[in-house]
């Protein structure tokens, strides 16, 4: 009978990601439509505001390394950021997509010369395993999404990259009493209600949209 129970459980835990994988590949779908329909002339506008309430944060006054991301498709613009990040003597480290294991690394760059083409044409940091990077020297985490709520659930692409990396790390982290915060670029468009969440899933501490400033 326990070994009925058992099975019986895993069943209904094995349902009920089904039905939140479903969800979440459905949400994804609406809000990036949304996101990509933002007409272009608005979008500059919003990607300024981002970009202004980012570097006005304390937050990042205040970190002396950060982790941020090169923008992709319809995403905000980051590629701005980059020769400001450096210029502000910032230590600025970017990620590069390891597809096979399906995780990230992480490089610093000091010139965005040292960019090249990497997964998906996004790209990267061509440089040595002299340049890599550890998140526990990081002081700030920035990074993308499809979609969030307010209470600070993500909305990834399904690759679980982010997640992986961050899991790890604040377990990791925990340990020494050290936490990263970790901050979402968005336009509006890309805030939900609801986002349906798995045991993986990591959330973040603040949304930065082109609206307003939301502390999770």
């Amino acid at each position: 009978m326990q070994g009925l129970r058992g099975a019986y459980r895993r069943s209904s835990e094995n349902q009920k990601e089904f039905r939140e994988t479903s969800l979440k590949k459905r949400l994804r779908a609406e809000l990036l439509k949304k996101r990509d329909f933002i007409p272009p002339e608005q979008k500059v506008l919003k990607e300024a505001e981002i970009k202004k309430s980012l570097f006005a944060l304390d937050a990042f006054k205040k970190a002396n390394s950060l982790l941020l991301y090169v923008s992709f498709r319809s995403e905000a613009d980051t590629t701005g950021y980059l020769d400001d990040v450096i210029k502000l003597g910032k230590k600025l480290i970017l990620p590069v997509v390891d597809s096979r294991h399906r995780e990230l690394k992480l490089y610093e760059i000091r010139d965005t010369s040292e960019l090249v083409p990497g997964y998906m044409g996004i790209y990267e940091p061509g440089v040595g395993e002299d340049r890599r990077a550890d998140l526990k020297d990081i002081d700030l985490v920035i990074i993308p999404g499809v979609g969030f709520d307010i209470k600070g659930n993500r909305l990834g692409y399904g690759g679980g990259c982010y997640d992986r990396l961050l899991s790890f790390e604040s377990g990791r982290l925990a340990k020494a009493d050290h936490h990263i915060m970790t901050i979402a670029l968005a336009f509006e468009e890309q805030i939900s209600e609801e986002i349906p969440t798995e045991s993986h899933d990591i959330k973040v501490d603040i949304i930065i949209t082109d609206k307003r400033l939301i502390h999770c």
